[in-house]
């Protein structure tokens, strides 16, 4: 009886310090997101900017319009392609930071930790004056006598990728990083004992062990990639649609229904691929 009035003792301790702090950050978080979703129901006036009303007619409206569809599925592309980029590229680094025995690891690290104290307006800057016709990238081709003229690298879905992939490259190998770092080096060793190559334990061993740290990864680069806002802005242009900026200039133009509903489809989708990466990742733990 002791031992379980411990525990209970222990449980009403912790929640009682947990609990007002959860409290205040769900109020703060769900109550405005609660606004936003009535909102998204409302009805969208020239004249009047808001009626309030209860109609479907914005998420009619998203997902038969060409102009909401394109910014939808472009977003949908560039997070899928610049995820999978960052795991395919994280990986390697992952895993030699994770089986560094260097005096150096500590730099390595700090190294990949650093970029995240730049804010992703400034890194962006820093692409434009890289891949602008007159930035270090077009002049470097010019004076090697590749390119007759200046050459605009600017404002491409393939630029915004880069971008967002240099934005969220590090977060992939922090969470890689720690995963690795906790599977033991001798079953590596025991499967190249039995005759394994080393992509044969990667994909037979490595990765199987790794789907923890895989999926952690995955799913906090895919949402920040599914909701930049600075870095399709400034290398994609006015011309490039991604759902963070089409929600900003819904608002700016004072159409907060249609900004609302926007908003939900984009939580929306992150949420479900996000749960489904949870499912699926969960399901290949469990067999292998």
């Amino acid at each position: 009886m002791s031992d379980i009035a411990a525990r209970k003792s222990r449980t009403l301790t912790a929640a009682s310090l947990i609990g007002p702090a959860t409290f205040i950050a769900g109020l703060g978080v769900i109550g405005p997101m609660l606004y936003l979703l009535r909102y998204s129901f409302n009805q969208y006036d020239p004249m009047e900017l808001m009626i309030e009303t209860f109609t479907f007619t914005n998420y009619v409206e998203f997902f038969t319009s060409p102009y909401y569809l394109n910014a939808y599925l472009t977003t949908l592309r560039v997070g899928l392609i610049a995820t999978a980029i960052c795991l395919v590229f994280g990986f390697p680094l992952a895993y030699v930071l994770a089986r560094s025995t260097s005096r150096y690891k500590n730099l390595m690290i700090i190294g990949i930790v650093v970029p995240l104290f730049v804010g992703n307006a400034v890194r962006a800057a820093g692409w434009m004056s890289f891949l602008g016709s007159r930035g270090l990238l077009s002049v470097t081709l010019m004076d090697w006598g590749i390119t007759n003229g200046p050459t605009d690298f600017m404002y491409t879905e393939g630029t915004v990728i880069v971008g967002i992939i240099a934005v969220n490259l590090p977060y992939m190998v922090l969470s890689l990083q720690s995963v690795l770092e906790g599977i033991n080096r001798n079953v590596e060793e025991a499967a190249f004992s039995m005759g394994a190559r080393p992509l044969t334990m990667a994909r037979r061993v490595l990765l199987p062990l790794a789907l923890p740290g895989i999926a952690a990864g995955t799913i906090l680069t895919f949402i920040l990639a599914m909701n930049a806002y600075a870095t399709p802005v400034l290398l994609g242009g006015p011309s490039f649609n991604m759902m963070a900026p089409l929600v900003y200039g819904r608002f700016q133009l004072n159409h907060w229904p249609g900004a609302a509903a926007v908003a939900f489809v984009l939580m929306a989708t992150t949420l479900l691929l996000t749960l489904l990466v949870g499912v699926i990742t969960r399901q290949k733990f469990r067999e292998g």
